[in-house]
C-alpha cells in the first residue's frame, strides 16, 4: 500500500492515489490495446501485425510493476487490477488465436485450463476466504514469460512473413517448456496457498472481539 511520509510521521494513503497512478495507467493502456489485437487478427486477418502487437504487450508486462516499485506507486488497486488485466488479455488472446486457427487447439486448451482453473481458485480464496496475497515464484515468472512469446510465435508462424519458420520453431520449443512449467508451478503453489489460508484463519481468530452493547 502506498504511504506518504512527512516529518511528523506517516500519512494515510489517499483514495485517489491508490487508483490514479502511472502503473495503473500503463496497465489500462495495455488493456485497451486488446481490441486492436482482436481486430488485426480476426478483422483484418493480419497475423504479422497482430503477432507483433501481442509480443509487444507481453514484453511490456513488467513495465508497470517496475515503475510501481521504483517510484513507490504500489497500490492495493494495482495489485488486483494488474494481474486481472494480464489474465484477461491472455485468455482473450488465446481464444482469438483458437478461432483464427494459428495455434494447436490442444495446446491452447491446456493453457486455458490451467489459467482459468488456477486463476479462479486464487480469486475465490482471496475474495471470499480472506487468503493473503503471495508472490509469484521465479519458475512461475519464467513460465509466463515463455508462454507470452509462444503465442505470438505461433501466430507469426502462420503469417506471410519471410522468416515465419523461425518463429514457428521458437514456439514449438518454448511452448511445451512454458506449459510444463506452468502446471508444475500451479502444483507447487498448493503448500503456499494452504499456509496462506491457515495464517489468514489464525489472524482472524487472534483479532479481539468488540464488546456487545447492552441496552440499559
Amino acid at each position: 500500500m502506498d504511504t506518504s511520509r512527512a516529518s511528523g510521521g506517516s500519512l494515510p494513503e489517499s483514495p485517489s492515489r491508490g487508483i490514479a497512478t502511472w502503473p495503473n495507467l500503463i496497465t489500462l493502456i495495455r488493456l485497451l490495446c486488446l481490441p486492436l489485437f482482436v481486430w488485426l487478427l480476426l478483422g483484418r486477418d493480419d497475423r504479422a501485425y497482430a503477432a507483433w502487437l501481442l509480443g509487444l504487450l507481453g514484453a511490456t508486462d513488467w513495465v508497470d510493476g517496475w515503475i510501481a516499485r521504483r517510484f513507490d506507486q504500489v497500490s492495493e488497486f494495482g495489485k488486483i487490477f494488474d494481474p486481472t488485466a494480464d489474465r484477461l488479455m491472455f485468455v482473450v488472446a488465446i481464444v482469438c488465436i483458437m478461432i483464427d486457427g494459428s495455434a494447436p487447439w490442444w495446446f491452447c486448451v491446456a493453457v486455458l485450463l490451467r489459467e482459468v482453473t488456477f486463476g479462479t481458485t486464487v480469486a475465490v480464496l482471496k475474495l471470499f476466504f480472506g487468503m493473503e496475497r503471495f508472490d509469484v515464484t521465479y519458475l512461475g515468472k519464467w513460465a509466463t514469460f515463455l508462454l507470452m512469446f509462444t503465442f505470438p510465435g505461433f501466430v507469426m508462424g502462420e503469417s506471410a512473413l519471410g522468416i515465419r519458420a523461425f518463429f514457428e520453431a521458437f514456439a514449438w520449443v518454448a511452448g511445451p517448456i512454458g506449459l510444463a512449467l506452468s502446471y508444475y508451478t500451479a502444483i507447487a503453489y498448493i503448500p503456499t496457498i494452504r499456509r496462506s489460508m491457515r495464517e489468514s484463519v489464525e489472524d482472524g481468530l487472534r483479532e479481539p472481539h468488540e464488546p456487545t452493547a447492552v441496552e440499559e
